[in-house]
């Protein structure tokens, strides 16, 4: 009976097991699969399984059970590989049968051959995503709080020990060894170098795998002693961390795309013969270019060294509704429905409490507060042609210019969401930023843009920051992607010869001290109550006064309103349309049909935002009352300013 380290530490002994057992049966794959998706329902197994997001890759061993939570940045050509192949002893003409999937090179045993003319090999399909990390995942979601599995690493089960050529200290610089990295890249560049020598051992699978850190800057390169360039992670966000990884899907690949977030259950492959044996097909191609119809560029992106971006055999994976670790991975499952109705019935005090927090966090103003919340859990949720339905976008406006007050807004919203990014909207950013993902057709591969990103990201864009200035053609090409990303809900990636379009759900919030520049679904004037002396010191006392229970109930409470179905009966639809009508009456001028778009978003929100997925008539009135405060602060802005706003 295989015990946990079995099938944790030494996936491989289990698939030799049941390949040997089935063959020459083809069904021996369907059951490796199920095998391990019944193992990892067992008494929370899952949390036993090292995550690539959370270890260091030097850390784990190379052929264990990893997972990695990620989102698939591009996707590579299909590639072939011996899904099952045969092996002849020479001497003895000793033949024996090989599983070649989940494996990045074929094993041979002592003095055999592989028999490339056997009827008994089969060729097989995988396709390759290249995937990374979610952009912009916040902090809090990537913290593991799961005892069990440090225990059992602790225990040395799933875990390598580090090399000599690793310090651990790297990790505790002071502030000044960092700046000093930071004006000095030369240094990194010998740290990097010289951690990343090879142990020794034969290049059958027996060589020490490189311990080099794969935590690496998006804004850095790496150098790597295989490749003369240096090697870009392509990372859609500046500063980005963590490992970049081939994952090789086997089954049902076509149901997963570019930009979907993934959770990856498969067999590490960090064999340092894989940089061998591309060093050597490189050589190879540039002796004679027919040998090999890839570029050198292509060669090198598609092949990176494994120490840097190791390789995932895909066993299971799934597509995940949100990225969120406080909430159950799938709503559907009756676990996940207790817990859902356990939450519910306590909804209401969280959304005072979180009412109450984020009025504090906007210097008092309730209404703009609870526009906030409304943005927060918006989400498109379906499309009418080219409509987005659904989408939210909230230019909160009277944002005091060049203050901290936009960078604290942030840092609230990051303590709030599991994924965001702050853009600060300057000329130099919209100048010199590569938004828009392109196709780089030499090397073959999907350059990322601060545009791909996951969905139900919040991206908040600081206008504050805005002087005057001129914006060149890259400037001009940015701007009118922001817009269209906010009107459209689409990113148009350019392929050089063509664009296409890439569909998302990107919750934008625009902080602005007058009237945005981008366009927006709503605009809230912002009205301080309160001008606190220190708005450093304000806002920091602020997030440290909320407990970590609560702020975790306030992370429930955003994510979970958002997967939440919504639906309106006919008569409450008839009952709006004569209320409509009779708006149209009294106010021809002044109410439109995007009034009444708009405020049935409001209503919709605010009934999710009380738990309730079907719209009464309270709640239509209370969105036509937020609606009109609102307006009545626009309008009374434009009295004091003028057109400004």
């Amino acid at each position: 009976m295989p015990c946990v380290a079995d099938w944790l530490n030494n996936p491989f002994s289990i698939v030799q097991g049941i390949f040997a057992q089935n063959v020459p049966n083809s069904d021996w794959e369907k059951k490796v699969t199920e095998y391990f998706k019944e193992k990892l329902k067992e008494n929370n197994a899952t949390n036993w399984v090292p995550s690539l997001n959370d270890v260091p890759v030097h850390y784990l061993k190379p052929n264990s059970l990893v997972k990695f939570r990620c989102m698939v940045q591009d996707m590579f050509d299909p590639e072939f590989y011996m899904g099952v192949y045969e092996t002849v002893d020479p001497n003895t003409n000793a033949r024996v049968l090989h599983f070649g999937k989940y494996r990045d090179v074929a094993e041979c045993g002592p003095q055999q051959e592989i028999d490339l003319n056997s009827t008994q090999t089969v060729t097989s399909e995988r396709q390759t995503f290249y995937c990374v990390p979610v952009p912009g995942e916040s902090a809090w979601s990537v913290v593991v709080l799961n005892p069990q599995f440090y225990a059992y690493i602790s225990a040395n089960q799933a875990r390598v020990s580090p090399s000599t050529s690793y310090t651990p200290s790297r990790h505790k610089r002071s502030y000044e060894e960092d700046e000093d990295m930071d004006l000095h890249p030369s240094k990194q560049k010998e740290q990097h170098m010289g951690n990343s020598h090879y142990r020794g051992g034969d290049i059958h699978g027996c060589v020490e795998p490189k311990r080099l850190e794969t935590e690496a800057s998006a804004g850095h390169h790496l150098i790597s002693p295989n490749c003369s360039p240096p090697l870009d992670l392509n990372f859609p966000l500046p500063g980005e961390k963590g490992p970049a990884c081939l994952v090789k899907v086997y089954e049902s690949w076509d149901s997963f795309k570019v930009n979907d977030v993934l959770e990856v259950y498969g067999i590490l492959s960090v064999d340092p013969v894989l940089s061998i044996v591309n060093n050597e097909e490189r050589d190879n191609s540039a002796l004679d270019p027919m040998e090999c119809m890839d570029t050198a560029e292509e060669q090198r992106v598609h092949s990176p060294p494994a120490s840097l971006v190791p390789r995932i055999h895909v066993i299971l994976a799934q597509k995940l509704q949100h990225i969120n670790p406080l909430l159950p991975a799938c709503l559907n499952e009756e676990e996940s429905k207790t817990f859902v109705s356990n939450f519910m019935s306590e909804l209401s005090p969280v959304r005072a409490e979180l009412l109450g927090f984020l009025t504090h966090a906007l210097l008092g103003d309730s209404l703009a507060a609870e526009y906030l919340i409304l943005h927060l859990i918006s989400t498109v949720y379906a499309r009418r042609d080219v409509l987005p339905l659904g989408k939210f976008t909230v230019n909160l406006s009277g944002c005091p210019r060049n203050s901290i007050f936009t960078e604290h807004i942030y840092r609230i919203i990051q303590q709030l969401v599991p994924a965001s990014y702050r853009l600060q909207m300057t000329i130099e950013n919209m100048n010199h930023s590569r938004f828009i993902p392109h196709k780089d057709y030499a090397a073959n591969r999907l350059v990322s843009g601060v545009l791909q990103l996951a969905s139900n990201t919040s991206l908040v864009v600081d206008e504050t920051q805005l002087e005057q200035g001129q914006l060149d053609t890259t400037g001009v090409h940015n701007v009118t992607a922001l817009g269209n990303l906010i009107t459209w809900q689409k990113v148009d990636y350019d392929f050089n010869y063509h664009q296409v379009e890439f569909p998302c759900n990107i919750n934008v919030l625009i902080t602005s001290e007058g009237r945005s520049l981008l366009p927006s679904d709503c605009q809230v004037h912002l009205q301080p109550q309160i001008i606190p002396p220190n708005m450093e010191e304000y806002m920091n006392s602020l997030l440290t006064a909320v407990l970590p229970s609560v702020l975790n109930k306030f992370r429930i409470y955003l994510s979970l309103l958002r997967l939440l179905d919504y639906s309106i009966s006919d008569e409450v639809t008839k009952a709006v349309e004569e209320d409509f009508v009779e708006m149209r009456k009294n106010d021809p001028e002044s109410i439109t049909a995007d009034d009444l778009h708009r405020t049935l978003l409001v209503a919709r929100f605010l009934s999710l935002s009380a738990g309730q997925t079907t719209l009464s008539r309270e709640r239509w009135l209370r969105a036509k009352q937020l609606e009109a405060l609102r307006k009545a602060r626009l309008q009374q802005q434009t009295c004091v300013n003028g057109n400004e706003l």
